[in-house]
């Protein structure tokens, strides 16, 4: 991954898993003059079900929104509208912590924001027999983590990443794996 010239800072707060949407809607019609952009990371998967192939769009760090704003004293000059919405469980480090994005986490985080958009599609991937995976081409070009499972006839690796101190499994789309040679 590159390193990203960054202007804004990010946050991360944690919400209801699977109410993401939910909440940043709900955010909007109860706070329309707070224009922070809310980014809700998500993954375009199919799902086989009896023979099918259904398209899915599940959240690539499931519970967590990512909120872009100048400073720190933005966000918590306005923490109490996330706080009260419905569905608001945290801000990362906590409520009483209240910090930006760095490092490791800030790079996951802007590679999927700048290079994926709203939603990441499939990639092309590559590994070896230590498991360990190369995106080459897609949405997810760069990233590397550690694979868990294959399942090819799913077109799917699950691959664990990192984020606040918490390890996530995500299923990833993909077109072509072979074996990478060393």
């Amino acid at each position: 991954m590159g390193i990203y010239n960054v202007t804004m800072n990010y946050y991360a707060i944690q919400v209801k898993t699977r109410s993401e949407d939910k909440f940043i809607k709900l955010f909007r019609s109860m706070y329309p003059e707070t224009k922070f952009p809310i980014h809700f990371l998500r993954r375009r998967l199919d799902i086989r079900k009896a023979g099918k192939i259904i398209p899915s769009t599940p959240a690539i760090f499931p519970g967590y929104l990512f909120i872009e704003a100048e400073t720190t004293e933005d966000i918590i000059k306005n923490q109490w509208d996330f706080r009260r919405t419905e569905g608001f469980f945290r801000f990362l480090k906590s409520n009483q912590d209240i910090t930006p994005l760095a490092d490791k986490d800030l790079e996951v985080v802007l590679h999927f924001i700048n290079s994926a958009g709203p939603i990441a599609g499939r990639s092309k991937v590559y590994f070896n027999e230590n498991a360990r995976i190369m995106v080459i081409e897609g949405p997810l070009s760069g990233l590397e983590g550690k694979i868990i499972k294959v399942d090819r006839r799913k077109g799917r690796a699950k691959i664990k990443l990192d984020l606040c101190n918490d390890s996530f499994t995500i299923d990833l789309g993909f077109e072509v794996i072979d074996a990478m040679r060393n």
